[in-house]
């Protein structure tokens, strides 16, 4: 695979890592250096009646000025149907350009599924196939998002745009991650200004416990109703492209008004990419504990549920 841009390598790999985290067993990779992965999608996530094989191909211009070179794999999946979702999948890329896509295409191809999966047609025949095996190969890519510490990096900030709401939110803690005897463990917070921020941030290192973490890396996106814009930023700690890749990983699951602080103790042993997923997984475990994000069965509840109040309505009507 030719070199590509780095700024469009390093965007690459952090959809990559973000995709992995919030996908898990799902993400396979088909082949690292050419940049091809396969994503299993179904309708729901128990016992499910429609599957889908998503197989993408990240040429060196994705996300800049080309989409991701993509394939359909389903045996069931022909004529009509196949032009419709490739159709769908396209119409996302041109309406998305130059942005990362990968999380929006799976959602719809799971829509579409969700949607097969409500009408009475009969299930697909099933045939065994192997599954390909997940071989990571992260790289270590730095990204800007530096400051000096993370509380002191908020200052200028906040006293130049202090609000009216000024109470600390509740603080969750997440369930730790134990790798190599290094502790990752996720703490979150609603909040809707950058005071709140620093206000968790502040009484989170009263605790000596998490002041002496070897780092805390943290990000937040907070919508603003009046610009309809996001104000978001993120924190390494020191732990070299953290925070960004954590703020990317928010961006995808398009959470909003949420901090996400995690904290890790150092073991002695170095984890090498494996910390990076850790992060992550922390991240999305307490965001989806949280309900800032909802598993795919509860999408499907939520659609089947649509479709009979509109078969109750025409029914009515007639």
């Amino acid at each position: 695979m030719a070199e590509g841009d780095p700024g469009t390598d390093q965007r690459q790999n952090e959809e990559i890592e973000a995709m992995a985290a919030i996908y898990g067993d799902e993400w396979c990779v088909v082949d690292d250096c050419a940049k091809i992965f396969c994503i299993r999608v179904n309708d729901t996530a128990k016992n499910p009646k429609w599957t889908l094989c998503l197989q993408v191909l990240l040429p060196n211009e994705y996300p800049s000025t080309a989409p991701p070179i993509y394939q359909l794999n389903a045996p069931w999946l022909r004529g009509q149907e196949r032009m419709d979702l490739s159709n769908s999948l396209e119409e996302i890329y041109i309406q998305n350009i130059g942005e990362s896509i990968l999380y929006l295409w799976v959602e719809k191809v799971r829509e579409f599924l969700i949607q097969k999966s409500q009408m009475a047609e009969p299930e697909p025949e099933t045939t065994k196939k192997t599954e390909e095996e997940d071989v990571e190969c992260e790289e270590d890519l730095a990204l800007a998002c530096d400051s000096e510490s993370p509380v002191k990096a908020l200052e200028t900030d906040i006293s130049e745009n202090k609000t009216e709401t000024e109470e600390l939110p509740p603080i969750d803690h997440g369930i730790p991650i134990t790798d190599r005897r290094s502790t990752f463990q996720a703490h979150l917070a609603p909040v809707v200004c950058l005071q709140q921020v620093k206000m968790v941030l502040s009484k989170l290192y009263e605790n000596k416990k998490i002041a002496n973490a070897t780092h805390n890396i943290y990000a937040y996106r907070i919508y603003c109703e009046d610009k309809q814009t996001f104000l978001q930023d993120c924190e390494d700690d020191g732990e070299t492209a953290a925070g960004g890749r954590l703020l990317h990983l928010m961006e995808i699951l398009n959470v909003r008004n949420v901090l996400v602080i995690v904290s890790r103790w150092y073991g002695g042993i170095l984890i090498g990419p494996d910390r990076f997923k850790h992060i992550n997984n922390c991240a999305r475990n307490i965001l989806l504990e949280k309900n800032y994000i909802t598993l795919p069965e509860e999408s499907s509840k939520a659609v089947g549920k649509n479709k009979k109040v509109k078969k109750d309505k025409k029914r009515s009507e007639h």
